[in-house]
Order: C-alpha cells, then structure tokens, then sequence
C-alpha cells in the first residue's frame, strides 16, 4: 500500500461552540461594533459569558428567527459586526427568505451562526435536526458555507469572519472535538485541510465528521494496511477544485463524510465538480439517507447511519473490495 503520514492527536478540546464563545469575548474586547443576535439561545450558544461581559453587545431577539435575520441585515449595513445566532434547523429553514434577500442578495456581512447542526439535538427529533442546510444555502449566491471540525479551525473561521465584508453562514456542533493535527495547522477559507496522507484512500469529510474519518484512517492502516488522504473540507462553498483535483489525480476511491442529508452536501458538490472534470474515480457519499430519520442520541443517530469510526472503515473496505 502507498505511502501515509497520520497526524492525529489524543488532546482533548473543548465544544467548538464553547471557542466560538470565547473568541467573540476576545474580539469584542477590542471591537465594540461586534454584536450578537440571538434568538432566545444565548444559553445553548454558549453565549452567557459573552452577554454578561458585553451586555450592551447582545441583542435578544426571541424565538422570532425571521425577525433575528432581519435585524441583523439592518445592523450589518449601519457598519456594525454582526453575528446572528440561532439553532442551525430553524435560522436556514424559517429565515431562509431573509438569508437570501436582506442579507446574501444585499451583501450585508452578517455572520450567520447556526448552532447544533446535524442531529446534535438527537432525540427532540426530525423537526430540531439540521440536514438541509447546506444544501438550502449552496443554492443562494454570494454566501460562503463553513463547517469547522475541531477548535483550531473555529477559532480561526471566527477571527476571519469578522474581517469579511461578506456574508457568511458558520455551522456548529455542539459535543467537545478533539485537535485534529499539530502539523498542518493553516486554515483559509475555501482551502480544505489534509489532516492525514495516503495513497489508497481518500476521505473527505465536514465538521464534525472528520474525527471519525480520521479514526477511520487509523484503523484501515492498523488492521488492514490500508493508507488513506483525510482532508477537512471545512468550507461547502466555494468549494476547494484545486484540492479535490489534486486528491483525485491519484486514482484511488473517494468517500465523502457529513452529517447532512445525501442530498445537496458536501458530497454532491464533490461528484458534480469531479465527474464534470472527467475523474471517474470510485466514489460513495456518505451522510443521512433520504428517509424518516430514527431517533436518539447523537451519537447513536450517527452509529446507526455508518457515520461513525467503524461505520466509514466498512464502507471503505466494501469501497475498495469492488477494485
């Protein structure tokens, strides 16, 4: 099997939400046109400490998502530093006419912030679970998606948010992300992270799915030889061509990893881009099939579907089995 270089780490992090948190604190400290807009969710937005720090920094809103969105756009274009906080299912469902018009179509650079993505809200059910919302806001122009995976990439993915003059949706998690890497610590937006290289295998994965994908990696090099490219594919759109050309020059399986439907994601981005460029490399897209989505905890929502460390380490073997 070809050649691997792993870097993962055992270090322990903290909730993405919780740096998120932290490093709003630190830019307001010397910022005062940094608001926060939330809706009723300054509790699950880790924003407390925030509020009381910066009180006259947050603005409650209530559970009123289309008002949030909508007074977040007036904000923004006044010159203010806006993040508009809001659980990830209702601020792209309920605000998605807002997203589109008063923030994306009108280039106001509000920070959109959508909390508790994915099933994080496990067992309230298919109605608190986001699985849509990347492929709702790939479809709107002038709106960059971002999923960090671990506290590295959040804290960056925040710094460089406040500097945009765009808008921007940012998607978060809510349970604690180990460090991905020590080595290959750069992070720009519409640029995919390898967090591990191989020449068998190529896993590309979002959020808080490249965690798994990376324990994945370990466990195809350690019971099977099998060496695989594990990249964070933190921004959805624009998405990184050069990145998934060079990946797939190598001939080998993709596998794409999120914790979104199969439809519309991360993964039909990669197919549409790579089968339009002639690669004809084995692919599967892994994510929440199209059906009536099981309840429980996170952790046993992601088991259920394949989306865990075993989950992608039986799909890669059944991958790269049909050689």
């Amino acid at each position: 099997m070809g050649e691997s270089t792993t870097a993962i780490t055992d270090k322990k992090g903290l909730a993405n939400l919780d740096v998120f948190s932290d490093t709003l604190q630190k830019l307001a400290a010397t910022d005062r046109n940094i608001l926060v807009v939330t809706s009723d969710s300054r509790g699950s937005g880790k924003l407390v400490p925030f509020g009381q720090k910066y009180p006259k920094q947050l603005i409650e809103i209530g559970i009123a998502e289309q008002n949030l969105v909508g007074v977040a756009a007036g904000l923004a274009s006044t010159g203010k530093n806006v993040f508009a906080v809001s659980p990830a299912c209702f601020l792209t469902a309920r605000s998605f006419e807002q997203i589109k018009t008063d923030v994306a179509y009108s280039n106001n650079p509000v920070r959109l912030v959508g909390i508790s993505a994915g099933v994080s809200y496990g067992a309230l059910g298919s109605t608190h679970h986001s699985l849509h919302d990347f492929a709702a806001l790939r479809a709107v122009n002038n709106l960059t998606i971002v999923a960090p995976a671990d506290n590295f990439e959040t804290e960056q993915a925040i710094r460089q948010a406040a500097q945009l003059d765009t808008p921007i949706y940012l998607r978060f998690g809510k349970k604690p992300m180990p460090l991905l890497s020590e080595e290959n610590c750069r992070f720009a937006f519409g640029k995919g992270r390898i967090v591990n290289e191989g020449d068998d295998l190529i896993l590309v994965a979002t959020g808080e799915m490249v965690y798994p994908a990376l324990q994945a990696a370990q466990q195809l090099e350690a019971l099977h030889g099998i060496r695989s490219t594990v990249i964070s594919m933190h921004t959805i759109k624009p998405l990184d061509y050069e990145l998934l050309t060079a990946v797939a020059a190598k001939g080998c399986p993709i596998i794409t990893i999120e914790e979104h439907s199969i439809y519309g994601g991360l993964g039909e981005a990669c197919a549409s881009f790579l089968l339009t460029s002639g690669f004809r490399n084995r692919f599967k897209i892994m994510g929440i099939p199209d059906e009536y989505t099981v309840t429980g905890s996170q952790t046993e929502i992601l088991t259920h579907y394949g989306l865990s460390e075993d989950g992608i380490t039986k799909e890669a073997l059944g991958l790269l089995s049909k050689a």
